[in-house]
């Protein structure tokens, strides 16, 4: 999927969060093994400082238990 710069320019002027950080972590979501705890942990960083939301070690413990245990739901609707 090919997305615009204009998507982007919204993405960032609502997140403060550029192109190449969202292009970077795609990249590394779409390459990484999901099942290796070093790459969740990257992930989960990235995502803690792009957000601005501190991660416990806890928190990032138990996020990396249920990835790699397969407990996360494959449907995002049953997410929330």
């Amino acid at each position: 999927m090919n997305l615009s710069d204009s998507f982007f320019n919204k993405v960032e002027k609502k997140t403060k969060v550029d192109k190449n950080t969202i292009i970077g972590l795609a990249e590394k979501l779409q390459k990484g093994n999901m099942k290796d705890e070093k790459t969740l942990r990257e992930v989960i960083d990235t995502l803690s400082k792009m957000t601005g939301k501190r991660i416990s070690k806890e928190q990032s413990d138990k996020i990396i238990s249920r990835v790699v245990d397969g407990n996360v739901p494959s449907n995002i609707d049953k997410m929330f």
